[in-house]
């Protein structure tokens, strides 16, 4: 058989996933998805009660939609925004309904080389089939022959660590049981029950963390939640940015989510940690943990902790392959530069398509969330116009291919992460201000929209 009768072998049957096979198939190449999970958007459903800050006209792929059409599908009022749970029950799981056994579930991908050529071996490699080894739910393994392999499984899997170094805090594993690495189903009475009336810490500075914030501030203000207590830990300072662009987020739920983080504080619902570096999480004689920084400072025990540090690609089955990628952000290199949030500013991501997603290993790519490494930010919407490119490219069309408009929402926050990290930063990129020692703060009204770096909340700048 010529490798170009073979299938794209797609991994991940998420929502970039389901929709290269869309792309591809559309283009009359066969692909088939390999699912770890039992079902289609396994990861998705994991999240299912947290609402996008995306709409429905901005999660739907068009590739997808037309697959959809003749079934009689319609898209949801574009204007709102789903759930995790109403992205896959109501676009997913339909989308991989119409793939049909193109979407394998419960194969979990091992293993990716090259037929009978280890990453070392050059002779004749561009001529081979890329061989794929699967564990299916039943343990029996398997391998399957591929003309591309097109990696889409995300990083939920694999989240960051609540060491502030990067590996897990001394302690972190053997306190599991009160640790969770996702926002919590407050919804769930169990899930409820677990964090009503407790003190509990929530690590991280994002959009995850800010929902966690919300979510345990309605939970105190809730009849059965007397005593509900957030305590959010910042590895940074406080500074004008810390909430995200508020009003000025072209994504207005994304801005919301920052302003409800900002409320749950303002209201005394939660306290913020600032410049706390996680080294150390302790068990004290009651069972409660006690957070230990690297500069020594101790916090009063919590009874759990949300870790929302981000995530980081599981790259173990792909040693095989020849990948060029970024030393720090894991992501492929030509890419890192437009999405490294050391530089990057105010959410906009040059259009990127094949060409950024290649590697030394041809018709191999990293698509989707797993295709930014450690960065954050990441859209539906560059995930599907990435695979939209891709897939031209394996069809040999360049043309379509290269002709690649990617023009994402603006954040309303300027100044990379890695900036407001560090202590000496002071105003040096126009957007952050500098950070005060660590302390633990409660922060006044939000700055007005269009506010100079000089009108920034009180608990966050230098010299306001």
């Amino acid at each position: 058989m010529s490798t170009q009768q073979l299938p794209v072998v797609v991994i991940g049957a998420g929502p970039t996933g389901l929709a290269a096979a869309a792309h591809l198939a559309e283009r009359g190449i066969e692909p088939l998805v390999l699912e770890a999970g039992p079902a289609a958007a396994s990861a998705v459903r994991e999240w299912s009660h947290v609402r996008l800050f995306s709409t429905w006209g901005e999660v739907v792929d068009p590739a997808a939609e037309k697959l959809l059409a003749p079934t009689g599908w319609t898209r949801p009022d574009p204007a709102t925004y789903p759930s995790g749970g109403d992205w896959a029950d109501l676009y997913l799981q339909p989308l991989a309904d119409v793939l049909g056994d193109r979407v394998r579930t419960g194969a979990t991908v091992t293993g990716v080389s090259r037929a009978g050529r280890d990453r070392i071996v050059d002779a004749d490699r561009e001529q081979q089939p890329f061989i794929v080894h699967i564990t299916d739910a039943d343990g029996r393994e398997e391998r399957v022959f591929a003309r591309a392999v097109i990696d889409a499984s995300g990083t939920w899997a694999t989240p960051s660590p609540a060491g502030g170094s990067g590996l897990p805090a001394l302690g972190e594993r053997a306190a599991s049981d009160r640790i969770t690495y996702c926002v919590p189903d407050l919804k769930d009475p169990a899930v409820r029950a677990r964090y009503a009336g407790k003190r509990t810490a929530v690590i991280g500075s994002g959009a995850s963390a800010f929902t966690a914030l919300a979510y345990l501030a309605d939970l105190a203000k809730s009849a059965h939640g007397a005593g509900t207590k957030g305590v959010w830990i910042l590895r940074r300072g406080i500074s004008g940015s810390t909430f995200g662009g508020g009003e000025a987020d072209q994504l207005p739920a994304r801005g919301a989510l920052g302003l409800a983080a900002k409320a749950a504080v303002d209201e005394g619902h939660a306290d913020a940690v600032t410049g706390f570096r996680t080294e150390a999480i302790e068990r004290a004689d009651n069972g409660r943990l006690v957070l230990a920084a690297e500069d020594g400072r101790r916090l009063d025990p919590v009874d759990e902790v949300i870790v929302l540090t981000g995530f980081r690609p599981d790259l173990s089955f792909l040693d095989e392959l020849r990948l060029n990628l970024d030393d720090r952000l894991q992501a492929p290199v030509e890419l890192a530069p437009l999405i490294d949030p050391n530089q990057h500013s105010c959410g906009t991501v040059y259009p990127h398509g094949h060409r950024e997603l290649s590697h030394p290993e041809q018709d191999v790519y990293l698509v989707g969330m797993k295709s930014y490494g450690r960065a954050p930010t990441f859209l539906a919407m560059t995930g599907y116009e990435q695979v939209r490119s891709v897939a031209a490219a394996i069809a040999g069309d360049l043309a379509s291919a290269d002709r690649v408009e990617l023009t994402l929402p603006e954040t309303g926050v300027c100044g990379g992460a890695g900036l407001f990290d560090a202590p000496d930063a002071a105003e040096a990129d126009g957007g952050g201000c500098c950070a005060p020692a660590p302390q633990l703060v409660h922060l006044g009204a939000p700055a007005a929209v269009g506010a100079t770096d000089e009108q920034a909340p009180a608990g966050g700048c230098c010299g306001s």
